[in-house]
């Protein structure tokens, strides 16, 4: 296993001695400056075919099928380096998942697209979690860690917020919540595009706290709504609908087309609702985080709820096939197992597994809930999710979970393979993999906070191989619920979204891209 120092806010790593800050906040050492790696002057079909050359810096990939994954790192290419970390100076905490795509002309050629270095949302505040107050966010320059800038309207730092071009612009927004329960959207310059006073969402459904955000066309319209919690908003802040069931104390509400009639549904676990507000089906389960993928031989996808209860698993029609499962023995309490879950398929067998915490333990289970692998950990506090990705390209996917001291990765039994310290009371953040810098090789992002009166780390550490020769991921991650065909690499918001389990089966999970668009790993053998 490789621990990695990570408390002091400098890094090391690939033999260079140069150490360059950005703007006096970032601190990076040994970054790679071979610059894009693998070839992406071919766009391939979802068979892995040659369709002819592409311009790569724009989104080639319509995600109608993925090809099949060709690189591969070498065997003993996992050596994690710490690339650079940032602390906010007057806001070190981060409590919120960290968010990825481009906000900013880097190559001052009058556009923003896939040639740009990625940039990093954070949301960063003077508090670990307490309700009521305000943070702000910044975005940061996924190369170095340099501040771009800080908007300086106050957001609500419990809620996650979605980055993705809700207006048709060809640029992406941020859309976010304020304390209160109101809701702001800014340019992708930071500039305020319109905000909406809490009162707007009435009630006992006003509550956002430690909410999430989520982007997507419910209605195949071409205009983008705005989720979170039990509403649904147009592109423009207005109220369409809130549903007839509440949501959980903590959510990320999903968004699926659970019964294959083309537009999409508003996903809260136990209940789900139809793009006009209709109901789809209610059942008498606690609210929770939901996670929609196939578990099964037939065509239709199928909703995992992790509540406080257990872990629960629905038909698309809202069918109960287990429910409050607790198999790794936690007992019940309130946040014990109210956690999200990340889907992939973690040993290279071809079926999706699913991984979720559970106060000591991070447990990958089988569709049935049967337990694949465990591994301890430390996180009574914690509502966090984790991650998975194929740093190899070997059809072995690695999982990572941050819990209260340290950020793991685990192989494809468990073992830890890395822990990097890092301090937080674990509300709604949790790792995330993208091609940060647009390098060629895939990074992780890791925020931290306070906890029970431990130093803070770090408010955002960027990993990467020492050597940049992890595969490479896709250059964006937009949202909680992320799940690759929610989003194009640019941050258009399909107006048809290709169902994911029809295609990657995964979610919380990024995707390998080769040749102009997103590819799958082969299994291993």
């Amino acid at each position: 296993m490789t621990s990695v120092s990570a408390g002091t806010g400098t890094a090391s790593g690939g033999g260079d001695t140069g150490v360059t800050t950005g703007g006096g906040m970032g601190t990076t050492t040994g970054a790679s400056t071979t610059g894009v790696k693998f070839d992406v002057g071919v766009a391939t079909t979802g068979g892995g075919t040659t369709t002819g050359p592409v311009d790569a810096c724009k989104v080639n990939d319509e995600m109608d099928a993925p090809g099949n994954c060709d690189e591969v790192a070498p065997p003993d290419a996992f050596e994690p380096d710490i690339q650079w970390t940032w602390t906010g100076p007057s806001e070190p905490y981060s409590i919120v998942a960290p968010l990825v795509g481009n906000l900013t002309d880097d190559d001052d050629n009058g556009e923003i697209d896939l040639c740009d270095v990625p940039d990093i949302v954070v949301v960063a505040s003077t508090s670990s979690g307490q309700p009521g107050v305000e943070g702000h966010l910044y975005v940061l320059d996924g190369a170095t860690g340099a501040v771009h800038f800080q908007i300086p309207d106050p957001v609500d730092h419990t809620v996650t917020p979605a980055i993705g071009d809700i207006d048709g612009d060809g640029v992406m927004e941020i859309v976010t919540g304020t304390v209160g329960g109101g809701l702001v959207a800014f340019e992708h310059d930071g500039t305020l595009k319109w905000q909406i006073a809490g009162a707007l969402w009435g009630g006992g459904n006003a509550d956002i706290y430690s909410s999430a955000i989520a982007l997507a066309d419910m209605d195949n319209d071409g205009d983008v709504e705005i989720v979170s919690a039990n509403w649904v908003a147009d592109h423009q802040g207005n109220l369409v609908f809130t549903a007839g069931a509440q949501s959980g104390p903590w959510s990320a509400t999903a968004v699926a087309d659970l019964d294959g009639d083309g537009d999409q549904e508003l996903v809260l676990g136990h209940a789900a609702f139809h793009h006009d507000g209709a109901a789809l089906f209610q059942t008498n389960l606690v609210p929770g985080y939901p996670q929609v993928a196939n578990f099964d031989a037939d065509p239709e996808p199928e909703i995992l709820l992790a509540n406080m209860n257990g872990l629960s698993m629905l038909e698309h029609d809202g069918t109960v096939i287990f429910q409050n499962l607790r198999p790794t023995g936690d007992p019940v309490a309130f946040t014990t197992w109210v956690r999200p879950a990340t889907i992939h398929d973690f040993d290279g067998d071809g079926v999706s597994e699913f991984a979720v915490s559970s106060a000591n333990n991070y447990t990958v289970y089988e569709p049935d809930a049967a337990i694949v692998w465990n591994a301890p950990i430390s996180d009574l506090s914690g509502i966090a999710a984790g991650t998975a990705f194929d740093f190899l390209g070997d059809g072995l996917a690695e999982a990572m979970y941050a819990d209260e001291q340290f950020m793991y990765v685990f192989d494809e039994a468990g073992a830890p393979l890395l822990q990097i310290p890092r301090t937080s009371g674990t509300l709604s953040e949790y790792p995330v993999v993208a091609d940060v810098d647009n390098d060629g090789s895939a990074e992780i992002v890791v925020v931290s906070n306070s906890y029970l009166g431990n130093p803070a780390s770090p408010t955002v550490q960027v990993i990467r191989d020492v050597e940049d020769r992890w595969i490479q991921a896709r250059r964006i991650w937009n949202q909680h619920t992320y799940h690759v065909t929610n989003v194009r690499e640019d941050g258009t918001i399909p107006q048809f979204e290709q169902p994911s389990w029809q295609f990657l089966n995964t979610y919380r999970t990024n995707a390998q891209i080769e040749g102009g668009g997103v590819c799958k790993p082969k299994p291993p053998g």
